[in-house]
């Protein structure tokens, strides 16, 4: 991605660029974005902390160029999901509450020079 002074985007560019889709794209579904880049006390992260309904999801945004190999859920290993855990449970612990209804989703994003990004949402992960 080339942005508009020429400069070629680096990968914070990217995920930020990528969360913002997530973020709006989550919106449209009927979410309501609770906290972005949630960073816990204990060393977890969540990218995105949403309710739809009663339903709280945690979810990782990860964005790729098109091109690339493999699919972004890919790069969501055994290290990346215990961080995203470890930063949910920080999360539940300000509610003082489990009784809520809570999920892990991955919301994939790929970009394409001059088109419109494609979002897929991988539910309970």
């Amino acid at each position: 991605m080339i942005d508009r002074n020429g400069e070629t985007w680096d990968r914070k560019k990217i995920g930020d660029f990528g969360e913002k889709i997530a973020c709006h794209w989550l919106v449209a579904k009927g979410c309501k974005i609770l906290y972005r880049n949630y960073r816990a006390p204990e060393g977890g992260e969540v990218d995105i902390i949403a309710r739809q309904g009663r339903l709280l999801l945690f979810i990782e945004v990860k964005t790729r160029r098109s091109g690339g190999v493999g699919r972004p859920l890919d790069a969501v290993n055994s290290a990346k999901f215990a961080l995203i855990e470890r930063g949910a449970n920080s999360w539940l612990k300000r509610l003082k509450s489990r009784s809520m209804p809570w999920r892990f989703d991955v919301i994939e994003i790929i970009i394409t020079e001059g088109e419109k990004p494609k979002v897929n949402r991988v539910e309970n992960i």
